[in-house]
């Protein structure tokens, strides 16, 4: 169980390192679109290119932010039954939800996915919008994404076999983390703080 600990701390330091870097993608998101809104009303110009990297790297947050939310366990929940139960119990019941739910539905979208940005990156597809972008990078960012919730899925597993074990710390408690926009406004901080 050792090891595999190693393996969940490991884990969870990769999903921390995409996790904090993906935060910025919201900065750039919000600079391209106030430019693009800009260059509009001043010089009239506008670009669809500049609205698909915007959906590009939305995509990019949402889904390699998805692992990163699950470790902190920012994700969304139904605790009508297992706010009433121990913590016992409720590890038990996402024991199962992960094993039954989450990791099948990860596995499957990300096996499913592959195809769909292979055949994207052989035709070379591109969007149907006049200057438009080159499709398959945003197509790989579906089965990398669900890959980055697959290895978080199972170190979570792994975290919450551990807490009924004994051997770490309840992996579902709410730490006093800053919220992902709190890092934001630090690291801008910290950033300006070096110039």
């Amino acid at each position: 169980m050792n090891s595999l600990l190693k393996l969940s701390s490991l884990i969870d330091g990769l999903t921390e390192l995409i996790g904090k870097t993906i935060i910025w993608l919201v900065l750039v998101v919000t600079l391209i679109a106030a430019g693009n809104a800009v260059m509009r009303y001043t010089i009239n110009y506008s670009s669809n290119a500049f609205l698909e990297i915007q959906w590009y790297l939305f995509s990019a947050i949402f889904l390699f932010g998805a692992g990163y939310t699950l470790k902190r366990n920012e994700h969304v929940r139904i605790d009508l039954i297992a706010g009433r139960l121990s913590k016992r119990g409720q590890t038990w019941i996402d024991i199962f939800g992960i094993i039954f739910f989450l990791l099948p539905m990860a596995i499957a979208v990300m096996y499913l996915s592959w195809p769909i940005f292979l055949l994207a990156l052989h035709n070379n597809e591109q969007s149907s919008n006049a200057g438009g972008l080159v499709v398959w990078p945003v197509r790989l960012l579906v089965p990398i994404g669900f890959f980055l919730l697959v290895i978080q899925s199972i170190s979570e597993l792994i975290k919450r076999i551990g807490f009924l074990q004994g051997r770490c710390p309840d992996p579902s408690a709410k730490s006093h983390q800053p919220t992902p926009e709190e890092e934001l406004a630090l690291a801008i901080k910290a950033q300006k703080g070096e110039l």
